[in-house]
């Protein structure tokens, strides 16, 4: 079975991820790829490390392309997240969704960022010039717990339970 919807450590390669939604229906395929942007918060931004809960990040992303499907109907959606250090301009997240037009294609693609940013249990921290460290989540801004926030954790145990 084709796998669409992953968390990786190795460098994203985008043409890997456009394959994977390219067919013959298809009249447009938007791609989104966030990367590792230099200054953020009015601080030089040195590199950044993301952590995730690899299995519920991965049925998140799942959840988002079954989402665009039942929304914007007969689409393909392929998405992937890097995890571990990134340096500066590399591809921390892509995402390529085909659809016979290409305003489907745009507000899919776009949907789906917003989507992983508020749901998909993936931890970013911040390493700055200055020395200091910013941690966030992509589902909200709190402190850690054991390494996660505690939404996350119970999301976790709900999971492992199913």
């Amino acid at each position: 079975m084709e796998k669409n919807y992953w968390i990786t450590e190795e460098p994203i390669q985008l043409q890997d991820v456009m394959d994977k939604v390219v067919r013959r229906e298809a009249g447009a395929i938007s791609t989104f790829t966030g990367i590792v942007r230099e200054f953020t918060k009015g601080k030089r931004t040195l590199y950044l490390e993301y952590q995730a809960y690899i299995p519920m990040a991965e049925k998140k992303l799942a959840q988002i392309g079954q989402e665009i499907a039942e929304k914007w109907g007969n689409t393909k959606t392929a998405i992937v997240h890097r995890i571990g250090k990134l340096d500066i301009s590399e591809i921390a997240v892509a995402i390529a969704v085909s659809t016979p037009h290409r305003k489907d294609a745009f507000e899919a693609s776009e949907y789906a960022i917003d989507r992983i940013k508020e749901i998909v249990p993936i931890w970013k921290k911040e390493h700055w010039e200055d020395g200091t460290l910013w941690i966030g989540d992509q589902q909200e801004t709190t402190a850690y717990k054991q390494g996660m926030p505690a939404k996350v954790q119970m999301e976790m145990k709900q999971g492992e339970k199913e």
